[in-house]
């Protein structure tokens, strides 16, 4: 599987943390990114996050999504997948990140996030090139430009 960012440490107690991250498209062409403010760090990114116990990859974006922008997606299709090395500054452990990423389309606003800390944002694919602070998420946004699919 692909790797995007920092390389595998030796020695270093990684956690494998399978996750599930949508490139969600409104109907002008603009991507539903969200804003995770941190104590420790903050962040724009592509919605999703992990994987619960016994839960579908599907339903777990699903969830995800509608936690961190109140938002509902529809026509949901597998697009990538990805491996990352990082620290989880939320969790407090070093990971090796499987990242399953999702095209979908941005259906209705349901409310606002559920989850504290996180604000939708509508950004244009050039927009979220620069925005986006995870390297695995501007290069998944890059790719869907280069095929035309966004």
């Amino acid at each position: 599987m692909k790797r995007i960012g920092e390389p595998w440490v030796a020695g270093r107690p990684y956690r494998d943390r399978i996750g599930v991250y949508g490139l969600l498209v409104g109907w002008d062409g603009r991507l539903l990114c969200v804003f995770q403010e941190g104590e420790d760090e903050s962040e724009m990114q592509l919605p999703g996050g992990g994987i619960d116990p016994g839960e579908q990859p599907i339903r777990a974006l699903h969830r995800e999504v509608r936690e961190e922008t109140g938002w509902r997606i529809g026509a949901v299709r597998r697009f990538a997948a990805f491996q990352s090395y990082t620290w989880l500054w939320d969790y407090r452990y070093w990971s090796r990140k499987v990242h399953l990423i999702y095209l979908a389309r941005a259906i209705h606003a349901l409310g606002p996030p559920l989850e504290a800390g996180h604000t939708p944002h509508w950004l244009t694919p050039e927009e979220a090139l620069n925005l986006l602070d995870v390297p695995g998420d501007r290069e998944m946004v890059r790719s869907a430009l280069a095929r035309g699919m966004i």
